[in-house]
């Protein structure tokens, strides 16, 4: 399986104004963002990564929601490496239940996210790196590994292994790499895919395919079609692919999922459109040969 490895495009400096810290609801159920006026310097990394800590590890005055840090769990250390933070716990940290473990680790990852020194955390367990309930190591995790959306709690709350398809080094071959997504389950599985291909890739062994600007617009499925509506910046393409590669890569990885066969585009509601020299025209059905 692909880790999630290191490896984005630069951020914008924190607002100061508009930092918010994650905590856990009281039924354990999502995560619920908090406004937070930072009190370090900016400029001393360390110091505002111990006071998040601090924070992260006291309980609410009202307990309206609980801290991620708290517990029987003890952060041991932690340590911070070319943008990517890595904290330590104790053995404990194995005995919290799979959901609130996911929630909590979710409040912390999208906290320290915030702050333009930090791209990715990592979690160890007595120095060994925290490894799922299959056993696979979970690896470095940035904010977008938790499908958040802004304001609302996230009430269901999973884990997903998605096939995805991005672009070889010379951008004319297609790569498949497999990702663990934890996601709301309010996402149908056909956007989450689209969303993860416009993210890009999260390793080194494959490129982008889709310009990051794309918005989608919707996506539905009906009678194994799966109809993605993008808005108009799906038509810049900024990397050097083929619009085949560029194409191709979002419909073998919808096509992917269990309940679609065929995958059909639009802009802004047009279907008939020209994606750089490729002349987009209806449904489109998975396509092997392009496999490097």
């Amino acid at each position: 399986m692909a880790v999630l490895m290191a490896g984005c495009g630069r951020k914008e400096a924190v607002d100061p104004d508009s930092f918010k810290l994650f905590y856990v609801n009281n039924s354990e159920t999502g995560i619920v963002a908090v406004n937070y006026d930072i009190k370090s310097s900016l400029q001393d990394t360390d110091a505002v990564i111990r006071e998040l800590i601090g924070q992260l590890g006291t309980m609410p005055e009202r307990l309206q929601y609980e801290a991620p840090l708290t517990g029987e769990v003890t952060l041991l250390g932690y340590s911070l490496n070319d943008k990517v933070l890595t904290l330590n716990f104790d053995i404990k940290y194995a005995d919290i239940g799979r959901t609130v473990e996911i929630l909590d680790r979710a409040a912390i990852v999208r906290t320290f996210t915030q702050l333009d020194e930090i791209e990715y955390v990592s979690f160890q367990v007595e120095g060994t790196p925290l490894a799922d309930h299959y056993g696979n190591i979970i690896g470095n995790m940035s904010a977008d590994t938790f499908i958040f959306n802004v304001g609302n709690e996230i009430n269901t709350y999973e884990r997903v292994e998605l096939k995805l398809y991005f672009a070889n080094e010379a951008g004319d071959r297609l790569v498949p790499v497999y990702r663990s997504v934890v996601y709301n389950s309010n996402i149908s599985m056909e956007r989450l895919a689209v969303e993860q291909i416009i993210t890009g890739p999260k390793t080194d062994i494959c490129y982008p395919t889709i310009s990051k600007d794309t918005k989608i617009n919707s996506v539905n499925v009906k009678d194994g079609v799966c109809y993605v509506d993008f808005d108009s910046s799906f038509l810049t393409e900024p990397y050097n692919v083929t619009a085949e590669v560029a194409i191709y890569s979002l419909v073998n990885s919808i096509v992917e999922l269990t309940n679609v066969n065929k995958v059909a585009f639009s802009v802004n509601g047009e279907a008939n459109f020209t994606f750089m020299d490729f002349s987009i025209t209806g449904p489109y059905e998975r396509n092997l040969d392009l496999m490097e």
